[in-house]
């Protein structure tokens, strides 16, 4: 009974959203089946890989209009293979929610479970700091900063490219991937898709992780706060995956307090928006028990059980979430449509009912004025009829007369 109890404990949970990589890890307790209809990462690692080398998109546009806010649903694509059933896309499509341009348009990860047998030579690993993920775009002279669900939650000047009038410059803007931390004022830079203007999505990993070390490197100002740039950026760095590279940088952390967790990325992934396998996620006191490597005893303290098919039903948790909203905001969107294009429709039929009346009195007025001209012209002809009778009377008249007195 305990076991079962324990189980059930386990499974029970009022959050909506329990298991979300942003949140701290909730205890995990041993599940003695594989959840269903949860895929390998493996094979979707894979699908994306190569979905990825046919897809092409125009991210010129694609990041012109998110500086713009001007995207719509048919620009936002997803890159995953979601393995929902019908059933549950239909009852999910019941529920209404406004779109917002800037929603899901970070990478965000899944818990690393299916460790990847080339994580050694094809995945880097970057230390997050604790603090909120946010959108940063720096265009039309201002930079605002949004959260992953798309709200803006800030809006300064900063000496990116396009952030403020000093630095904006036709065609200029920026385009980042950051973690805010409100304690020190900084925003650290995990990921670049735009800089002045010219997108990178479709680059790799590694090359996304050199560009953004190059580009931040020559704006040295960025870096420091003053009163054109009050919120520093810095750049995470980034390192190999192997047990000694992740063993020195964990070594190499300050405060443990500061460290929220540790990020994966392939190095072939494009910059995917939302959720995807190819970017993992694990807390520092998981690497023993999902990858067997040691920590420091400092991350050790007080944590709780790790156990992979939980993180592997926490994935899939995840997935059925975003799906839900990215189908709530699609139909949203439809329905918005919809209701424009039957106001569009009564507007028109008022307006052919408005011109077809007009056109029936114009016509009307046409005949009226037809027929008081054509009656006028009856009564001139009557008229002069009758004053031509009457003439020829008088002449007739005038002929006798005469004809009488020659006589």
């Amino acid at each position: 009974m305990e076991g079962l109890s324990e189980s059930f404990a386990a499974s029970f949970t009022v959050s909506s959203d329990p298991n979300d990589t942003s949140a701290p890890h909730p205890r995990m307790t041993q599940y003695k089946m594989k959840p269903s209809n949860t895929p390998d990462q493996f094979l979707r690692r894979k699908r994306m890989l190569e979905e990825q080398k046919k897809h092409r998109r125009d991210y010129v546009n694609y990041a012109r209009k998110l500086v713009e806010g001007c995207l719509e649903v048919e620009d936002v694509e997803t890159e995953e293979m979601e393995f929902i059933e019908e059933s549950d896309k239909k009852s999910r499509r019941s529920r209404k929610k406004k779109f917002n341009p800037y929603a899901y348009q970070l990478m965000l990860s899944e818990w690393l479970v299916d460790i990847p047998d080339d994580l050694k030579g094809e995945w880097l690993m970057v230390i997050c700091p604790v603090g909120k993920r946010n959108l940063v775009i720096a265009a039309n002279g201002y930079t605002a900063a949004y959260t992953k669900s798309g709200y803006r939650v800030n809006k300064f000047s900063s000496l990116l490219p396009g952030g403020s009038p000093k630095t904006l410059k036709p065609g200029d803007y920026t385009i980042l991937d950051c973690i805010f931390n409100g304690l020190t004022n900084t925003f650290h830079v995990l990921d670049v898709m735009t800089w002045r203007g010219h997108p990178v999505y479709d680059s790799e990993t590694d090359f996304r992780f050199y560009w953004l070390q190059t580009k931040l490197q020559e704006e040295p100002l960025v870096t420091q706060a003053s009163a054109d740039n009050p919120y520093r950026f810095i750049s995470l760095h980034h390192h190999p995956c192997d047990a000694s590279s992740i063993s020195e940088a964990l070594i190499s952390v300050t405060s443990v307090n500061e460290v929220d967790g540790l990020l994966f990325f392939h190095k072939r992934t494009h910059y995917t928006c939302g959720r995807t396998p190819l970017v993992g996620w694990l807390k520092p006191y998981m690497l023993p028990e999902i990858l067997g490597l040691p920590v420091p005893d400092a991350f050790m303290v007080g944590v709780p059980a790790v156990n992979k098919l939980t993180l592997l039903k926490s994935n899939k948790e995840l997935r059925d979430g975003d799906e839900e909203k990215r189908l709530a905001s699609e139909n949203c969107v439809i329905e918005e449509k919809m209701e424009v294009q039957k106001t569009k429709k009564k507007q028109r039929r008022k307006h052919v009912s408005k011109t077809g009346a007009g056109m029936e009195v114009e016509e009307e007025s046409k005949e009226n004025i037809q027929h008081e001209d054509t009656s006028e012209k009856m009564e001139v002809s009557k008229r002069t009829s009758k004053r031509g009778r009457r003439k020829k009377g008088d002449n007739d008249m005038d002929v006798s007369q005469t004809d009488e007195t020659i006589s």
